[in-house]
């Protein structure tokens, strides 16, 4: 579990945003339904309906050969596939680098300690994968104790998590940690000059930060974290017109 220090320090680094971020009056927007942009008619949403059901269908089509897939070592040492978790007409893909031992029992990405505090991170910016994200990662398998994924093993799983990216159609890509940039934009360079500055992968903007993990285990980058994350929310804002401040969704996610 996240400890009571990990979730204060987060709680008061958001606290001291709010004299580093400038806030303007902008309409309050219902984060699950953020992604229907605005109202439609009976038709309409019922056309919408039946995207999502399709889209639906497709995320457990993919997930399926998941399931099934032996194209790199890492199948060997699995005990379940970790495909994604989220809903089916996101607003943000949150990318990460691989499943650990408690995603690899459980089928589901982010769930242990990395993962809580991730939905906390989320929830600052009034993001959460129960109703307007998806969460994935580079590898659907659990590399050998937890170490970085090979070239060759994140090339083999690459179509699946571009078949994801086609399917899903977010409207903006969070990436976590170095590997998953990397991976992504094909470059050596590190995440501490990549973070917090959009770059584009397959049209859709993208945004790289740390990964939970190392804010884990370095309490100093959570401030830079934060950072990149009112960078990310300003663009959400100005993509959708809704605002993304616990604030004027009536108080903040984050105690």
């Amino acid at each position: 579990m996240i400890t009571e220090n990990d979730l204060e320090l987060i709680s008061s680094v958001i606290s001291l945003s709010d004299a580093l971020f400038s806030s303007r009056p902008e309409k309050k927007c219902d984060i699950a339904a953020a992604p229907l942009l605005r109202a439609s008619p009976e038709k309409e949403e019922d056309n919408i309906t039946a995207a999502i059901t399709d889209t639906s269908v497709s995320l457990q089509n993919i997930a399926r050969k998941i399931s099934s897939c032996s194209r790199c070592r890492l199948c060997g040492g699995r005990k379940n596939t970790v495909p994604g978790i989220g809903v089916p007409n996101p607003l943000v893909l949150v990318i990460g680098e691989g499943p650990g031992a408690d995603e690899d029992a459980t089928g589901e990405p982010f769930v242990g300690k990395a993962g809580q505090l991730l939905d906390k991170m989320l929830a600052a910016i009034c993001l959460s994968r129960k109703t307007n994200c998806f969460i994935a990662n580079i590898v659907k398998c659990r590399p050998p104790n937890n170490r970085d994924p090979q070239q060759d093993e994140a090339d083999a799983c690459r179509s699946f998590l571009d078949a994801q990216i086609s399917v899903l159609k977010p409207k903006l890509i969070l990436t976590l940690g170095r590997i998953a940039v990397q991976n992504l934009l094909n470059t050596t360079t590190g995440i501490n000059r990549l973070r917090g500055q959009f770059f584009e992968y397959k049209g859709i903007p993208l945004l790289p930060t740390y990964h939970p993990s190392a804010l884990l285990r370095n309490e100093d980058l959570k401030r830079p974290a934060w950072e990149d994350l009112k960078v990310f929310r300003s663009r959400l804002e100005e993509m959708t017109g809704c605002s993304f401040d616990p604030k004027a969704q009536g108080g903040s996610s984050v105690k």
